[in-house]
This record gives C-alpha cells, sequence and structure tokens, in this order.
C-alpha cells in the first residue's frame, strides 16, 4: 500500500494533478504481446525444423514490424478515446445551453448517487452548476464514465513499442549469439522467464499475489507458445 502525506497543501497539489491511468497499460500489454509473439515464431519455426539464421530473420521482422503496428495501432486507438472525450465534452456544453434545467437535475441525480441529499444537495448542485467547465468535468464523469485526465497517444505508443522490443528480443537472443543445438531449450527457458517477471511486476499494482500474478501469466504464454510449436512440428520435414 502506497503511503502519501495528508498535509493541507499536499493534498491540494495531489488532487489538483492527477496522474491518470499512467503508461503501466501500454508497458504490460506491449511487453506480454512481444514475448509471446516472438517466441511464436521461434517456436513455429524451430518446430519446421528450420535453421537458426531463418528464425533470427523472422524473428527481427517480427519484433520491429508487430512492434512497430501495435505502437501505431494503440497510438490510434488512444487519440481516438482522446477525440470522442473531446466530441462529448462539446455535446454537453451544448445540451447546457439548450437545456439547462435537464442539465442541473442530471448533476442533482449524480451527487444524489453520491449520498448527498436536502439542502446540502441542493447547494453543491448550485455551487456547481455555476462554473460551467466544472459542471461538464461532472457530467464527463457522472454520465458518460471518462476521466478529466487525458491520456497520452504519443506516450502511449512509445511505452507499447519499448517495452515490446525488450520483451520481444529475448527469445532471439540464444540464437544470435549461437548456442547451437541447445539453443531453443535455452530460448524457452528465458521467454518464461520473462513471462514469470513480468507478471510478477504486474501485481505491484493489483492486489493479487505475486505469484499468482507470474504464474497466470506463464501459463498465458506458455499456451500461445506450445500452440505454435505445435504447429510448427507439423511441418517438421
Amino acid at each position: 500500500m502506497t503511503d502519501h502525506s495528508h498535509e493541507p497543501a499536499d493534498i491540494h497539489a495531489r488532487i489538483s494533478n492527477p496522474p491518470g491511468r499512467g503508461l503501466l497499460r501500454d508497458m504490460i500489454y506491449g511487453g506480454i504481446d512481444g514475448s509471446v509473439t516472438t517466441f511464436a515464431i521461434v517456436a513455429g519455426v524451430a518446430g519446421a525444423g528450420l535453421s537458426p539464421f531463418i528464425i533470427v530473420a523472422l524473428g527481427l521482422a517480427n519484433v520491429l514490424a508487430d512492434g512497430f503496428s501495435m505502437a501505431a495501432g494503440n497510438y490510434s486507438a488512444t487519440k481516438s478515446e482522446l477525440d470522442n472525450a473531446r466530441r462529448l465534452r462539446k455535446v454537453e456544453a451544448a445540451h447546457i445551453d439548450r437545456f439547462p434545467d435537464g442539465e442541473r437535475e442530471e448533476v442533482r441525480e449524480i451527487l444524489r448517487q453520491k449520498g448527498l441529499e436536502g439542502t446540502v444537495l441542493e447547494d453543491a448542485t448550485n455551487a456547481i452548476t455555476a462554473r460551467r467547465e466544472t459542471w461538464i468535468d461532472l457530467m464527463m464523469e457522472g454520465e458518460y464514465g471518462l476521466s478529466n485526465v487525458d491520456p497520452h497517444p504519443l506516450r502511449a505508443a512509445w511505452a507499447t513499442f519499448a517495452a515490446f522490443m525488450v520483451a520481444g528480443l529475448v527469445p532471439l537472443l540464444p540464437f544470435i549469439f549461437g548456442m547451437g543445438e541447445g539453443a531453443f531449450t535455452i530460448s524457452a527457458v528465458m521467454t518464461m522467464v520473462v513471462f514469470f517477471a513480468i507478471g510478477a511486476a504486474k501485481s505491484i499494482w493489483s492486489l493479487a499475489p505475486w505469484w499468482y500474478s507470474a504464474l497466470e501469466t506463464l501459463v498465458i504464454g506458455g499456451a500461445a507458445a506450445g500452440m505454435a510449436f505445435g504447429v510448427g512440428t507439423l511441418f517438421h520435414p
């Protein structure tokens, strides 16, 4: 559990500048997908009995192309979220201009569901609706469930790409350094360690025990790798 100061000045600074969702989701997403997809290629090609050179070539192509594709996709998706939030803010602003009484009643209902009632409810409704931007902020959260902290599309894309590159290169290292016949076994072990480490690190931001989160990620990644290897063996000469 993270402790923080409850001094009035510190509370004001913290509440005034919320961190938002951060880059955790993007890094976990990129890291797991980088490990899974690259090792899936390694397992599939190795299962087909092809040369280490082909494994490295296809693996590097995947890390670069798929990593960039994921980053671009995450950028577009995050930007779409941001654009949608901006659109909804304009919708709410227009509703306030056209239907102020109805929008004021929506504010009252949002506050009522938060536990306010009586004079306190009316005073809070009047105070919030007296400030246009505060009014819109409350409607964005209460009516649409959207945070007032904007995501950062470019940061999300870079976090996804970096995590994908780092985790995705791990399965290729034994082949890049020419570790011979045992390269695939070493690659499999290293990849499983990456899955386990990502899961364990993910538990820092979760209520689940670290070992449960680690094993969960290990099982998911291992299942994907096992399926790829199984398909590859079907084409073994």
